[in-house]
């Protein structure tokens, strides 16, 4: 078969994520799909049941909603049931000197589906994504992405090396089987530098995101009376980056799809005065005793976007969070934080 480098950055490949047995993905997924079609159902019995009711009776079901919520993830212990970090390759600990060599752990595996045809989310996926680097540019990938961190300056990003000396690097914490907090096992992230290997800062992600932003964005602005500085990337590049790829799910955001290493939500509202769907890019990270997101959303730019350079980019918002426990469910909260901020600018 052909893999192209798309598919990989999309989750498209049908290589393998940590569970090597297929059956088991299926079932998981067909859990996933059914349990999806229930929350639908029941969505839609909740909207017709508040089109016959008054604005104050819906308001006042969303606040107890969102309430409720809210208490039962306070109220729950992150990773212990989750399923995922049972993979015992998860805690690898072999030293991989090289991205090449650490292809060896699932190159000779089947691959689950023809590529292109399914999504699977596969870190080995993009284990392969940074070889396939690797060789186009004739560097070793770490390197490559620390000579691009500084270019972003993004100068506390570092490889998650347990051998060297990092200024003010946390200590990771996971739920044990008795519930209780206790300090997570050591791994060696050499096999996945590209799917989970670096340590950064809530500062660094900030100042990546902003990077984003500005090259999505600097191709809507006609700047007359400064040159406006050229983004990172190409803007056409970013609205690539952030087009939803047909086949694609995304597990922390229903409402969204993959794109090219990035989750999607798109701009969307079905009925006048319904829900409205805002459009952003986001993506969670989950490791061994450590949990992030960083989101991005894009201000919406109207005609006069263009002006001078006060209302130039970055123009929106962007929030990342890290934490160092494991399985914790940021996307939602992260989304909230963002839409908060938008508000008060608008309200301003």
């Amino acid at each position: 078969v052909t893999i192209t480098t798309r598919q990989l950055v999309s989750h498209l490949s049908g290589i393998r994520h940590y569970e090597k047995d297929i059956t088991k993905v299926k079932e998981e997924k067909e859990k996933a799909n059914r349990a999806l079609k229930l929350t639908k159902s029941h969505q839609d019995k909740e909207q017709k049941a508040k089109e016959g009711k008054g604005t104050e009776n819906t308001d006042c079901a969303k606040q107890k909603k969102e309430h409720d919520s809210e208490t039962k993830s306070r109220n729950a212990k992150p990773g212990r049931n989750d399923k995922e970090f049972e993979q015992e390759e998860y805690y690898l600990k072999e030293k991989f000197e090289s991205v090449i060599e650490s292809l060896k752990i699932f190159k000779n595996d089947p691959l689950f589906f023809k590529p292109g045809d399914q999504f699977l989310y596969s870190t080995y996926g993009f284990t392969l994504l940074s070889a396939v680097v690797e060789r186009a540019s004739g560097q070793k990938f770490t390197d490559y992405m620390l000579k691009m961190f500084r270019d972003l300056d993004m100068l506390t990003t570092v490889l998650d090396d347990n051998e060297a000396m990092i200024y003010n690097r946390a200590r990771c914490y996971i739920y044990n089987k008795k519930g209780r907090l206790v300090n997570a096992p050591y791994v060696d992230n050499s096999y996945k530098w590209a799917g989970g290997g670096f340590l950064s800062s809530v500062g660094d992600l900030l100042k990546f995101g902003n990077a984003l932003l500005y090259s999505y964005q600097a191709g809507q602005f006609q700047n007359k009376n400064s040159k406006l500085l050229p983004g990172y990337l190409k803007p056409s590049t970013v609205a690539m980056m952030w087009t939803p790829v047909p086949k694609t799910e995304v597990s922390w955001d229903r409402d969204g799809k993959y794109a090219m290493a990035w989750a999607v939500v798109e701009k969307s509202q079905q009925c006048g005065c319904c829900r409205q769907q805002r459009h952003y890019a986001s993506h969670t990270g989950g490791a061994v005793g450590a949990s992030s997101v960083l989101l991005i959303l894009p201000e919406e730019l109207g005609p006069e976007a263009g002006g001078t350079w006060p209302g130039a980019p970055p123009r929106g918002v962007i929030v990342t969070i890290i934490c160092n426990m494991q399985s914790v469910s940021l996307n939602s909260t992260a989304l909230k934080i963002a839409r908060e901020f938008e508000r008060e600018k608008q309200a301003q």
